[in-house]
């Protein structure tokens, strides 16, 4: 018996056409298709957070946890030996003896930044005073250190990790200038004595000159990872997994806990200042010679500067750079080395981080037209922040007016027409040789509002030399509606607009 030969039916046979096609689709699809499509889900968050890194959060934190150490300090201080106080107190001073030392604890963090030789990157307020330091590492072993040198100015400090040295982790230093706003970091230390913490946040902003009291050079990093006490000193890292910051001071409406408000020192700042103080024992800084006072609203439009950035040149110091660089008091300096200046901390900052001997070009705006200078910085000189005198409060009230006119709320009298017993009374630097002395101000007066003060010596008016009183009143009385005051107080000197 002959069989028919096989034939399959056409309906069959598109379908199995259409499932071979759809297999070797499938089939070419996973090798041709974006990587981005078939991410793990580690790996998806973390280009979600960063998309120019392929690392991993988990992995940078493993990476840089065996660097970052918990500091802890002792500092001994005399106990008075008075009776009976030692009994009062003895539940709660258990390590003092009457008339011997109290002992005074600290806590904070510590970067280690070169394993070889043992040295740590923290702050200055973490060791101040400190007679006994301990870094402990990650894992619980507890190491002896010493302070090699401190920067109270930029809160910086360095420390070295004494005997034996263990295997240590160290971070490397990344560039702190290349942080980009949103970028994701992580803040590492011991918050509330809680070792090997990790917060992650993002650069919320960046060039913070202000920081807290005490800290004349700042450039801060703020960051919304959460910093706490005992933070101070950890580091701040990209994720790279360097050290771009060392954290050091955090803003808080309340008692001091995280706000979302943290600030780090970026590494930038605090690297040439950690091996300054290794190589020569202390920091040089550059050096302008200027007294600064903030550009307001008034003072620009009485300056031909109005609506202007930068900050005001109240006084040079004779023979400083500045002096020697062309500048003078009345100028408004609007960029430094082509950094644009928007507080008188941003300059200050900007100076102190050259060195001396390198030339700057300061751009200005004098008379209203824009200038540019060269100046070649100086070193700053050791006693610049000692010898610092704030200026004074309102002087003692005289009752000695021969100068009978008010003008304005405002009463003075020649330099040369007061005594020298009255002349201390006010206030009035010996420097001071001539200029009409503010001998009394009407409360709620222009003069007031302007903010002139009793003791206060006028020593221009609208950018003209005042001899003394007589002088002053004739100038002052066909002066127009607004009337710009340079005036000495105590051994400072600024600028003020009085509006008639």
């Amino acid at each position: 018996m002959t069989r028919a030969p096989f034939r399959l039916e056409r309906p069959l046979l598109l379908a199995l056409f259409g499932v071979i096609a759809l297999c070797a689709v499938t089939a070419v699809g996973a090798f041709i298709a974006p990587q981005s499509a078939v991410l793990p889900p580690q790996a998806a968050q973390a280009q979600l957070l960063d998309g120019r890194d392929p690392f991993i959060i988990s992995d940078v934190a493993e990476r840089v946890l065996p660097a970052v150490v918990t500091i802890s300090t002792k500092t001994f201080i005399a106990q008075a030996n008075i009776p009976g106080l030692h009994e009062f107190f003895d539940p709660f001073f258990q390590h003092s003896e009457p008339g011997g030392m109290q002992e005074s604890r600290g806590l904070g963090s510590g970067v280690i930044v070169d394993a070889a030789k043992g040295l740590v990157l923290t702050n200055n307020h973490v060791v101040a005073g400190a007679d006994e330091i301990t870094v402990s590492l990650v894992d619980g072993t507890d190491l002896p250190a010493e302070v090699v040198g401190k920067d109270p100015l930029s809160d910086v400090a360095v420390l070295r990790i004494t005997g034996d040295l263990p295997k240590l982790g160290e971070l490397p230093f990344g560039d702190s200038d290349s942080l980009r706003l949103g970028e994701v970091v992580l803040a590492v230390g011991s918050p509330l004595g809680f070792r090997g913490s990790v917060t992650m946040g993002i650069v919320s902003a960046k060039g913070r000159a202000e920081g807290p009291q005490g800290i004349a050079y700042g450039d801060f990093i703020q960051t919304d990872a959460a910093i706490n006490q005992g933070n101070s000193g950890g580091a701040l890292v990209n994720m790279r997994g360097e050290l771009v910051g060392i954290n050091s001071w955090i803003a808080s409406p309340g008692r001091g806990g995280s706000a979302g408000l943290g600030f780090a020192i970026p590494t930038n700042l605090a690297r040439p200042i950690m091996d300054s103080l290794l190589a020569d024992g202390r920091v040089q800084r550059g050096w302008l010679g200027v007294a600064m006072q903030p550009l307001d609203a008034q003072l620009a439009e009485s300056l031909g500067a109005a609506g202007s950035h930068g900050v005001l040149v109240a006084d040079v110091v004779p023979g400083a750079p500045a002096e020697a660089g062309g500048l003078k008091p009345g100028d408004v300096i609007e960029h430094f080395d082509g950094v644009r200046i928007d507080s008188m901390a941003r300059l200050r900052t900007e100076v102190a981080r050259r060195p001396a001997g390198q030339k700057v070009r300061v751009a200005v705006r004098r008379d209203g037209r824009e200038k540019s200078l060269t100046v070649t910085l100086g070193e700053q000189p050791s006693d610049l922040h000692a010898s610092q005198v704030v200026p004074r409060g309102p002087g003692p009230q005289s009752d000695d007016l021969r100068d009978g006119g008010v003008l304005d709320g405002l009463r003075v009298q020649g330099l040369d027409e007061l005594d020298d017993g009255t002349i201390s009374r006010y206030g009035v630097d010996e420097s001071v040789k001539r200029g009409a002395v503010v001998v009394q101000v009407e409360p709620g007066s222009p003069a007031a509002r302007a903010g002139l003060r009793e003791g206060d010596v006028i020593i221009e008016l609208n950018r003209k030399p005042v001899t003394g009183g007589t002088a002053f009143r004739k100038e002052y009385e066909g002066a127009g509606n607004q009337v710009m005051l340079r005036i000495r107080r105590g051994a400072g000197v600024l600028f003020l607009v009085l509006s008639r």
